[in-house]
């Protein structure tokens, strides 16, 4: 019987281990998504102003009278 409990604490032990490294995985991953998602905004908003600007010196362009 007593095998048998030291087998089951050990196998408690290994989960709560896993339990915590999953935590603080989950934890970064959580943090790399968040500056992910923030320059996939930031490279957008750029990209944004970037066809802004070239539609706005297309516009100053003189038409082709050929």
């Amino acid at each position: 019987m007593q095998a048998e409990l030291d087998a089951l604490e050990s196998k408690l032990a290994q989960l709560v281990q896993l339990s915590q490294r999953l935590r603080t995985e989950n934890h970064q991953l959580r943090q790399e998504l968040a500056i992910t998602l923030s320059q996939g905004r930031q490279y957008n908003d750029k990209m944004e102003n970037a066809r802004k600007r070239l539609e706005h010196l297309l516009e100053q362009l003189p038409e082709d009278t050929a």
